[in-house]
């Protein structure tokens, strides 16, 4: 059975929840797919759960986080967790098809639902940060740290480093504070001379919560942290597991022991369902990263199809807020629901609120764009994890005729894994990019294929077949 619906939503952090919250209330049959256990995306993850009593530090906005959540539970959508979502084709009656599985490791079983519009909320994900010895035990990013605090209550043992840049890596260091962590060292890798260069956008800055926010966050961190800015190298070291961090700053080389490195070099959209549905990415240079095009209403080149929040463009919680508001006022215009004056007339308030949270945005992304150094690997360091690809191969297939990442999938295997390039994509592009000396956009980026998250044959099996494709595989006698 292939279960129908006016309009799926992917992705329950903030712009899934305000989109699913909205859309019910113009009669839109809706349903919200999230891969996570409970609503909240990474933001409010394991809000309704967690196991900290000190619940209310490690939540950013908990009290805004609780009522989205409410909303949309009572909005009359449909929402199933659980769900991770392996596939999204157009049907030959213009519907979108999604290909779910639903439930846990062991137990999951494969669901096709159609739908007549879909708004893609994946959000974020962490960018790639390859440094020699990344792939150590005892290496994580900040983000996956995060995940474990806030759904678990789970924190490193010994001696613990946090480098990197960007807001998240001082907030990760702050909730471990709060809870009685306290890092032996953060490494701040945001290149000299960035403030200076991000001062121009400095105004719109000062006149955000960003402010505030940021300046607390900085005196609550630097008060019991040691802090080591402008680091420009980085090695992770040890015979089988982390044992010591090597930095470089100022041309001076020193160590530090190590149990736990924690990683962080900002997020960038996450794209995979967005290619896999067809819709055209570009080239963001100010974040390095690839982003859907999206017109104000987060439509994209794919009809019907929407991209909502951070999975659009890397903007915040509350932006992500107003950018499911009006992704879902536009999928219930274009299923004939609301006329385009009464869209136009609701959109006035998630626009200002928009307008309003992204006030200052342009400033941190010059702020804490990568340097180059950590964005651009070189020699033996691994590349694609999945299949252990080196900078050195990557640069090896551009010499012997790459010319961009799905070339070099023939050539050495990189973005060939359970993956599918999701962690690797930017770092080949950029590499094959740089070797060729043209712009990442002319090299373009992996392509996707079906399943974009793994299925198990049985899964695959399990899928409803139609006459047409039993048709196609059947050899007469």
């Amino acid at each position: 059975m292939t279960a129908r619906y006016d309009l799926a939503v992917v992705g329950a952090g903030p712009a899934g929840l305000a989109a699913a919250a909205l859309a019910p209330g113009h009669g839109v049959a809706t349903v919200l797919f999230d891969e996570q256990h409970a609503p909240g995306g990474q933001i409010y993850r394991g809000l309704s759960a967690t196991p900290l009593r000190q619940g209310e530090t490690v939540f950013d906005d908990a009290a805004a986080g609780a009522t989205l959540i409410e909303r949309a539970r009572r909005s009359g959508a449909t929402v199933v967790c659980g769900a991770a979502v392996a596939g999204i084709a157009k049907t030959a009656d213009g519907a979108c098809e999604l290909t779910v599985a639903v439930g846990g490791e062991g137990a999951r079983r494969i669901e096709v639902v159609r739908a007549d519009a879909v708004i893609l909320a994946p959000g974020a994900q962490e960018r790639p940060f390859p440094i020699p010895g990344w792939t150590l035990p005892g290496v994580m990013t900040a983000g996956g740290a995060q995940a474990l605090l806030k759904t678990g209550g789970l924190v490193p043992e010994g001696r613990l480093v946090l480098a990197g840049s960007g807001p998240l890596l001082w907030l990760l260091a702050a909730q471990y504070l709060r809870v009685g962590v306290i890092a032996d060292l953060l490494l701040d890798t945001t290149p000299k001379g960035r403030y200076a260069e991000a001062a121009s956008h400095a105004l719109g800055f000062l006149t955000s919560d960003y402010f505030l926010r940021g300046m607390k966050l900085l005196r609550e961190v630097k008060a019991r942290i040691r802090v080591v800015e402008a680091v420009t190298a980085l090695t992770a070291e040890g015979d089988g597991r982390l044992a010591s961090v090597r930095y470089e700053k100022d041309g001076t080389t020193q160590t530090v022991a190590a149990d736990v490195l924690l990683l962080h070099h900002g997020v960038v959209p996450s794209v995979n369902l967005a290619v896999a549905a067809g819709c055209a990415l570009r080239w963001n240079e100010l974040q390095a990263a690839w982003e859907p095009v999206v017109d104000a209403w987060g439509g994209t080149s794919v009809p019907s199809v929407f991209v909502a929040g951070d999975g659009a463009g890397i903007n915040g919680a509350e932006a992500a807020v107003a950018g499911g508001e009006l992704a879902a006022l536009a999928a219930a215009n274009a299923l004939g629901r609301i006329d385009a004056n009464a869209r136009d007339r609701a959109a006035v308030e998630p626009r200002k609120s928009h307008a309003l949270a992204t006030r200052g945005r342009r400033f941190f992304d010059t702020l804490y764009r990568p340097a180059d150094a950590f964005r651009l690997p070189r020699g033996d360091t691994v590349v694609c994890r999945c299949e252990e690809v080196t900078a050195r191969e990557i640069i090896a297939a551009v010499a012997a005729g790459s010319t961009g990442p799905n070339q070099a999938k023939a050539y050495v295997r990189c973005g060939m894994g359970p993956c599918q390039g999701r962690f690797c994509g930017l770092t080949v592009t950029e590499l094959i990019a740089r070797e060729r000396k043209v712009s990442p956009s002319t090299v373009g980026h992996f392509r996707q294929r079906f399943p974009v998250k793994p299925l198990t044959l049985g899964e695959l099996a399990a899928l409803p077949t139609t006459d047409e494709a039993l048709r196609a595989v059947d050899r007469p006698e």
